[in-house]
C-alpha cells in the first residue's frame, strides 16, 4: 500500500471541503425561500469561492512545475525528518519511485546519519540561516554517491518544514582524485600558498628539489630564519618582492622568474625557475591563493655564470635561431644590449628592435645562411624600449651539423664607438631644445632615402600643435619650451622606432616612415600620435589640453622630392586643421585642386564687395499656424564676375578662414538695415530682419559699435534687427562675448543662437546668456516626423527653449507634415521652401502686400 504525501493529502482535503461548500452555495442560490438580497450575497460568495479554487489549483500546478524543474534532488521534510515530497530529479538520482521515498524517514536516503542529526539543522534554521553539510546518499540499487546538502526552513499550514537541495559531488571528487595523482607524479615542484604567503601544500617534487623531508611541517616552508631568498643577481628579496606575492597582489600570472633559495642550516643554494599563477575563489575579485610551479636550474645557473661574466665585460651577447622549431634564444647580455621591456622570443621580435632598413638586411642575411653554411657580419641600428638608439655588430654562422635550420652567433654593443665617431655630426644635426633631429638632418636623411630605390617607398607626416601660440602667449616662453619638449617625447613614443622624427621649426614636427609592405603604417602612426596627445599637459599648477593636426604625403603619388613631399604634407595638415583639428588628413589630388580653387576664391573674395558682386535675398519667417510673415532672414549671395555664382557654404567658409568675414559681415549688416528702412518708406512698416554674425565679428571687438551705427544711420529701433550667431561664439571668448551680447540686448537687438544643437551645445553658457531665442537646425527638421533621432532632438531643443522662456524658430521646413509636427511640438515660427525660398527685396515686398490684402478681405 503506497502512502499519500501529507502535502497532497492536505491539498485534497482542502479541495474536497471547498467542493462541498461550493455545491451547498449553488443550491442555496436557487432556493426560492430565501430573499433576493440573500441569494445575491450567496451568489457573490459562490463566485469568490470558485475563483479562489481556480487560483489554488493554478498555484498548485505552478508549484509542481517549478519543483520538478529544479535539476538537483529536492525533498521536503517535516520537523521529524519524514519525507513529505520529492521532485523528479530526486527520483532519478536515488533510482527509486516517489512512493517508496515519500512518507519515509530521511535515513532511508542517508543511512549513515546519526540519531540526533536534526538538532544542529534546526539550531541553524531557527537562526534564519541555511544549513550546509556534505554526506553520502544511497541509491535504490545500494550504490553510494557524495552530495552537498543545503537545507532551509519554512512554514506550511502552521507547521515547520524543511526543504533540502542535494548537489551531486561525484564529478568534483573524481577531479580532486586526478589532481592529487597528477601532483604526486609530476616532475615539477608545485607549492600552493595562501593569502598570508604560508604554504598550504607541496608535492613530492617540491620537497625533493628543496631538500626538505616530506614529513616536516609544511606551513613553515620557506618562512622564518632558515631561508634567504635572492633575485637572479643575488640580491636578497623581501616577502613583498617575491613573484608569488606580486602574483597575489596584482591578480596576474608572473612567469619564468629566476630566484635563488638559500637554506642556512645546510648552507645549500638552490636556483629555481618559477611560474606563479593566482587562484580566485568564486565571486571574489582578489586572489586568495597562488600556485608556484618551478624547476631546479641550479646546474645551468652555475655553468652559465662564468660565461655571462665574460660576455658582460666585453659587451658581447650570444644568440641562437632554431628555424625548425621557430625558437630564439638570447643570453642575458644580448637582452641587455637590445634593451626591450619584454624579451624577444621570436626572430620577428628581435628584428623589430632594429630600424626598418636594418631589419631587412639582417633578415636577408639569415635567409642566406639557410641556403648554405656560410656566415655574415653586419653593423645594425635599432631603438631600445627607453627610446634610445643603439648600434650592434651581429655575427652569424650556420651550424655545421644543421646549417639549414640552426644559426648561432654573437652581438656586440658598438653604440659607444659609433657615438664617439658621430658626436660632432650629431650635434650639428640635433634640435637643442627637444633632442630630436633638426630640419637639415631630416632633409638629408629623406633625400638619401628617396635616392635609394630600396628605401624610397616612404611617407611624410607633418605634425602641427593646435593652440600652441595661445599657451605660449598666456603662460610664457618657459611653458612653451616645456610643452615642446613634452610634445616631442610623446611623438617619439608614438612613432616608436618605426620612423625618423624631427622638429621642423616652432611647434611643427616632421616624421618620415618607410611604408614597405605595410601601406597602412602612416595612418596608424598618425592615430598613435593623436592618442599620445589625449592626456592633458601640466605646467606648474596649470593643466591644459593640446591636440595635433597631421598631414600625410607619400611617395610616389604625392611627390618624389623632399620639398615636394613636405609641401604636400603641410597642405594636408592645414586642411585637417581647417576642418576639425585633432585629426589627420592624407594629401589627395582633390586636395591639391581645392588648394588652387581656394586661392582663386580667396583672391576674388577680397575684391567682391568693392566690385558690387554681393547681394542679399530675404527668406520669410512665418507663423506656422496661419502663414503670416513675422520676420525675414537676410541671406548673402555672390555673383563673381570671373567665377560665376558660388554657393554660400563655399565662400563663407573661405571668408571665415581668411578673416574677410568681418568686412563682409559689416556690409551685410548695413545693407539689411538699409532694406528695412526702404520697406518702411514703402509703407510696409518695420520688418525685423535676421542677420548671421560670425564668431570672428565678436572677436573683432567692434560689433556693438557697427550695430549701433547702422541702426542710427537708418533711424531704426533695435527690435528691427535680429543677430543670429552659432554656438562657437559661446566658447571662443566667453567673458567678452557675454559683455557684447549684453550691450547688444541693451540696444533692443533680438539675439538668437542659430543651428542650436548642431555645434558645441554649451548649455552651461546658455542658461546665463542674455539671448531671446534659438533656431532649430534644418539638419534635424529634415528628418521629422519619420526619424526617431531627429524627433528626439527637436523635442529636446523645444523643451530647452520652453523651460528657459526663449523663442524658437525652425529652419528648413519643406513639407506639410513637418509643419504639422512642429506645431504639435509647440514651435511657433518656421522658415523654408514650404513657404518661400530666398526672395529679392521687391519679391519680399510683394509677399507682404499679398498677405495684407488677404487679411483685409478676410
Amino acid at each position: 500500500m503506497t502512502a499519500t504525501p501529507p502535502t497532497d493529502r492536505s491539498h485534497r482535503a482542502s479541495s474536497h471541503g471547498a467542493l462541498a461548500t461550493l455545491e451547498a452555495l449553488e443550491r442555496a442560490c436557487e432556493d426560492p425561500t430565501l430573499t433576493a438580497p440573500i441569494r445575491a450575497l450567496l451568489s457573490r460568495a459562490r463566485d469568490a469561492l470558485r475563483d479562489a479554487k481556480t487560483s489554488a489549483a493554478s498555484a498548485q500546478q505552478r508549484y509542481r512545475a517549478l519543483f520538478d524543474a529544479v535539476p538537483d534532488p529536492v525533498s521536503v521534510l517535516d520537523e521529524t525528518g519524514i519525507v513529505l515530497d520529492l521532485n523528479k530529479a530526486g527520483m532519478a538520482a536515488y533510482k527509486l519511485p516517489r512512493e517508496q521515498i515519500v512518507g519515509q524517514p530521511i535515513e532511508r536516503l542517508n543511512p549513515d546519519l546519526p540519531q540526533d542529526h536534526l538538532a544542529p539543522v534546526w539550531e541553524t534554521l531557527n537562526r534564519g540561516e541555511t544549513y550546509v553539510i556534505e554526506v553520502t546518499n544511497k541509491r535504490g540499487d545500494g550504490t553510494r554517491f557524495p552530495v552537498e546538502v543545503h537545507s532551509a526552513g519554512f512554514i506550511q499550514d502552521g507547521k515547520q518544514r524543511i526543504v533540502a537541495v542535494a548537489r551531486d559531488l561525484s564529478a568534483r571528487w573524481h577531479a580532486e582524485s586526478r589532481y592529487r595523482l597528477l601532483m604526486e607524479s609530476i616532475d615539477k615542484g608545485v607549492i600552493l600558498f595562501d593569502r598570508n604567503l604560508d604554504v598550504v601544500s607541496a608535492n613530492p617534487s617540491a620537497h625533493r628539489m628543496l631538500g626538505i623531508n616530506s614529513a616536516k611541517s609544511i606551513p613553515g616552508l620557506l618562512r622564518g630564519s632558515e631561508w634567504t631568498i635572492v633575485d637572479e643577481d643575488g640580491h636578497p628579496m623581501g616577502a613583498d618582492a617575491w613573484p608569488t606575492a606580486r602574483a597575489l597582489h596584482t591578480g596576474q600570472a608572473i612567469g619564468n622568474t629566476l630566484i635563488g633559495l638559500y637554506h642556512k642550516p645546510s648552507s645549500r643554494m638552490t636556483w629555481i625557475s618559477v611560474d606563479n599563477v593566482p587562484v580566485f575563489s568564486p565571486d571574489c575579485d582578489q586572489a586568495d591563493h597562488v600556485f608556484a610551479m618551478f624547476s631546479d636550474v641550479t646546474s645551468l645557473k652555475r655553468d652559465n655564470a662564468l660565461f655571462d661574466r665574460v660576455q658582460s665585460l666585453a659587451h658581447i651577447g650570444g644568440w641562437e635561431w632554431d628555424a625548425g622549431r621557430s625558437k630564439l634564444h638570447l643570453t642575458d647580455e644580448a637582452l641587455r644590449i637590445l634593451g626591450q621591456v619584454h624579451a624577444p622570443t621570436t626572430l620577428e621580435q628581435m628584428l623589430g628592435c632594429l630600424l626598418e632598413p636594418d631589419q631587412k638586411r639582417l633578415h636577408a642575411a639569415i635567409d642566406g645562411l639557410s641556403a648554405d653554411a656560410g656566415g655574415f657580419a653586419l653593423e645594425l641600428q635599432g631603438i631600445r624600449a627607453n627610446g634610445h638608439g643603439f648600434w650592434i655588430r651581429v655575427i652569424g654562422q650556420g651550424d655545421t651539423s644543421d646549417p639549414a635550420t640552426r644559426i648561432t652567433g654573437t652581438m656586440q654593443d658598438i653604440t659607444e664607438r659609433k657615438q664617439t665617431e658621430d658626436v660632432l655630426r650629431v650635434q650639428a644635426r640635433t634640435d637643442p631644445l627637444t633632442g630630436l633631429m633638426n630640419r637639415d638632418a631630416l632633409l638629408e636623411q629623406l633625400d638619401a632615402m628617396l635616392a635609394d630605390p630600396s628605401r624610397a617607398d616612404v611617407a611624410v607626416l607633418y605634425i602641427d600643435l593646435d593652440r600652441f601660440k595661445t599657451i605660449n602667449d598666456v603662460l610664457g616662453h618657459a611653458a612653451g619650451d616645456e610643452l615642446l619638449i613634452t610634445a616631442a617625447q610623446r611623438i617619439h613614443g608614438a612613432i616608436s622606432g618605426e620612423g625618423l622624427i624631427a622638429r621642423f621649426g616652432g611647434d611643427e614636427f616632421l616624421a618620415v616612415c618607410p611604408i614597405g609592405d605595410d601601406p597602412a603604417r602612416p595612418q596608424r602612426l598618425a592615430e598613435r600620435v593623436l592618442r599620445a596627445f589625449a592626456e592633458s599637459f601640466l605646467f606648474a599648477d596649470d593643466e591644459f589640453a593640446i591636440t595635433a593636426s597631421i598631414g600625410i604625403a607619400r611617395t610616389p603619388d604625392d611627390g618624389t622630392r623632399p620639398q615636394q613631399l613636405i609641401q604636400n604634407a603641410d597642405a594636408a595638415m592645414y586642411d585637417s586643421k581647417r576642418r576639425m583639428r585633432n585629426g589627420w588628413q592624407a594629401f589627395t589630388p582633390d586636395l591639391a585642386q581645392r588648394q588652387q580653387d581656394r586661392l582663386q576664391i580667396e583672391t576674388q573674395l577680397r575684391r567682391a564687395a568693392d566690385n558690387g558682386e554681393f547681394h542679399l535675398v530675404y527668406q520669410p519667417q512665418v507663423d506656422l499656424r496661419d502663414g503670416r510673415i513675422v520676420a525675414a532672414e537676410a541671406l548673402i549671395r555672390w555673383e563673381s564676375h570671373q567665377l560665376g555664382e558660388l554657393r554660400p557654404d563655399i565662400f563663407i567658409s573661405h571668408a571665415e578662414t581668411t578673416g574677410d568675414i568681418v568686412r563682409i559681415g559689416a556690409w551685410v549688416l548695413r545693407e539689411a538695415c538699409k532694406q528695412v528702412d526702404a520697406w518702411r518708406r514703402q509703407g510696409h512698416g518695420i520688418v525685423r530682419v535676421a542677420v548671421n554674425v560670425s564668431y570672428r565679428q565678436f572677436l573683432a571687438e567692434d560689433l556693438v559699435r557697427r550695430v549701433r551705427e547702422a541702426l542710427e544711420e537708418f533711424a531704426l529701433p533695435g527690435s528691427a534687427l535680429e543677430l543670429e550667431f552659432t554656438e562657437r561664439v559661446l566658447i571662443e571668448d566667453a567673458p567678452d562675448t557675454i559683455k557684447a551680447l549684453e550691450a547688444l540686448r541693451a540696444l533692443g537687438v533680438v539675439l538668437t543662437i542659430d543651428d542650436f544643437g548642431e555645434g558645441y551645445s554649451a548649455l552651461n553658457y546658455l542658461r546665463r546668456l542674455p539671448i531671446h531665442g534659438l533656431k532649430l537646425s534644418q539638419l534635424f527638421v529634415s528628418g521629422v516626423p519619420g526619424n526617431p533621432s531627429d524627433v528626439a532632438v527637436c523635442r529636446a531643443v523645444s523643451a530647452i527653449a520652453s523651460s528657459l522662456n526663449l523663442g524658437l524658430v525652425a529652419e528648413g521646413v519643406e513639407s506639410e507634415l513637418q509643419r504639422q509636427f512642429l506645431l504639435q511640438l509647440g514651435v511657433p515660427i518656421g522658415q523654408g521652401f514650404l513657404f518661400a525660398p530666398g526672395l529679392s527685396a521687391d519679391e519680399f515686398a510683394i509677399r507682404l502686400e499679398q498677405i495684407r490684402d488677404t487679411a483685409a478681405h478676410a
